[in-house]
Parts: C-alpha cells; structure tokens; sequence
C-alpha cells in the first residue's frame, strides 16, 4: 500500500524487538515529518554505531576503546568480578554505584529453545580469565528468570574448582514499595531465605 521506500523502512524497523509492524509505521511517518537534519543525524548515528563501537577484548562490553574504559581503569577493585548476562546489565549495575569492580559479559545465557547450551557461554574464556586474575569474589548477577537460573546453576558448579574464591549471586526478595499481598510463592520464600539481621 505503501512506496517503496516507505514499505522498506516499515519492513526493517519491524525486525527489532518489542516493534511490531503498527509501531514501526508510525515510527515511519514520525520520521517523514521530522527536519532533515534530525534525519541525517539519526543516519550518522546509525552508521557511526556499527563503525565505531566494538567489544572489549577482556570484559566483551561494547565500548569505542579496547580494553573499555572498566577494565581499563586501574581505580576498580580487581578483586571482584561480576558475571552478566549482557552488556545493558552493566549500564543497569553502574547507575547504583554501589559496584566498583571487573565485570565478565557471557552474552548468552542457557536457552534450549534458540540452541544455546553450555558451549554457548564461553566458559573456557571465563576460566582462564579466573586462573589468571584470582579474584577475591565472584558475583553470578543474571536475571531472576529461567534462563537466568539455569546458567546461574551451571556456573556454581564449574566454579566450584575454585574454593579460594567466594561465589555469590545478586540477592531475591521483595522489591522496594511492595506489598506482601499481590506478591509471589517464589518471590516471598527468595525474601524469608535472604532475610537480614536488623540486630
């Protein structure tokens, strides 16, 4: 129904995840109203991404430097390494400045489903990376979901050739604001069995 170019555009941003093809038409029409140069830098942007941004040859971050600027700053505590599933969780785990040291991006995590197993997570990249760092602590920070629990459970026992080195995982529980009625069996028993002494 559309020109070409149009139908182009609709078709290529409709590929992307969480844009459906009623999104990506007003994603479209939106940029067929826009200023050229608006559109001529969302280009440039576009293009400069895939030029200019690579993956840190010793985290696997995206970054414009390798190594990136984490592992490249010698103020971070090489005595922590944190293990996430990809590179928006590290983004995620900066923000709360609560973190400062190493972290390892698996990129992957167990899914059956789109064939990705225990080859898939780099793993002999990961242990060579432990050999050769020592680090004091290890912390499994995937998301709380199956996949994420399921590579959470692999790696515990991979690491376990490690006893010198504390392996720990991102604490489950109840969120901030929310009420023990609406919330979950899972949710709830994750919260009695991470319960803190307040004295």
């Amino acid at each position: 129904m559309y020109p070409s170019p149009i139908q182009n555009l609709i078709d290529q941003l409709a590929k992307l995840p969480s844009i459906g093809p009623k999104t990506a038409e007003r994603l479209v029409f939106h940029l067929l109203k826009s200023h050229p140069d608006n559109l001529s830098k969302l280009s440039d942007s576009i293009l400069e991404l895939k030029k200019n941004v690579t993956n840190c040859n010793i985290c696997h971050n995206f970054a414009v430097a390798n190594p990136c600027e984490i592992c490249a700053d010698p103020r971070r505590d090489k005595k922590l390494l944190c293990i996430v599933a990809k590179p928006q969780d590290i983004a995620i785990i900066e923000k709360t400045g609560a973190y400062s040291g190493l972290y390892y991006v698996l990129m992957k995590s167990f899914n059956p489903l789109l064939g990705h197993g225990a080859s898939d997570l780099g793993v002999d990249e990961l242990l060579d990376k432990i050999k050769n760092n020592q680090p004091a602590e290890i912390i499994l920070a995937l998301n709380p979901d199956m996949e994420g629990e399921t590579t959470t459970m692999y790696l515990s026992k991979v690491l376990r050739q490690f006893p010198a080195i504390r392996i720990s995982r991102l604490a489950r529980g109840l969120p901030m604001g929310a009420d023990l009625e609406y919330a979950d069996e899972v949710t709830l028993s994750n919260a009695l069995s991470g319960r803190q002494n307040i004295l």
